[in-house]
């Protein structure tokens, strides 16, 4: 009899029930985006990916944020625009994690991870997000 494997075996910093904070850059890094904005361009990297983007964490509460989960180390590469925070292990911040099912609340996925896509990839997400920030920019008269 063969030992039965997880198909898709999920990270260890996934919580099995409710959410847990969990430490930016030591299981992952972390792009905060507020609002609509972060809306805007969770649609957009999943357009482009096909449903196929990693970790997006949503918050219901407050300003309603989306946490973009990268590799660790991987954020601090780049400029992000104003509306995007990078959390990463030198700033000392926590992002909450939900578990895959159960109650979550205030958290949710937006997108989960998978053994093929374990986070957004960084690059991705800085494009995307710095085309969003331009469309929504007023055009000067």
């Amino acid at each position: 009899m063969e030992p039965k494997n997880s198909p898709d075996p999920m990270p260890s910093w996934i919580p099995a029930t409710g959410h847990a904070l969990r430490h930016a850059g030591i299981h992952f890094d972390a792009v905060r985006v507020i609002g609509v904005l972060g809306e805007q361009v969770a649609y957009e990297v999943m357009q482009f990916t096909d449903f196929a983007a990693g970790p997006v964490v949503r918050s219901h509460i407050g300003e309603r944020s989306m946490y973009f989960l990268l590799p660790p180390g991987s954020a601090r590469a780049y400029r992000w625009p104003v509306g995007a925070e990078a959390l990463v292990r030198e700033g000392g911040a926590f992002v909450g994690v939900p578990a895959l099912h159960g109650l979550t609340y205030p958290l949710d996925w937006r997108s989960l991870p998978t053994a093929q896509v374990p986070f957004v990839d960084a690059e991705l997400l800085f494009e995307l997000l710095c085309k969003v920030v331009d469309e929504q920019k007023p055009a000067v008269r």
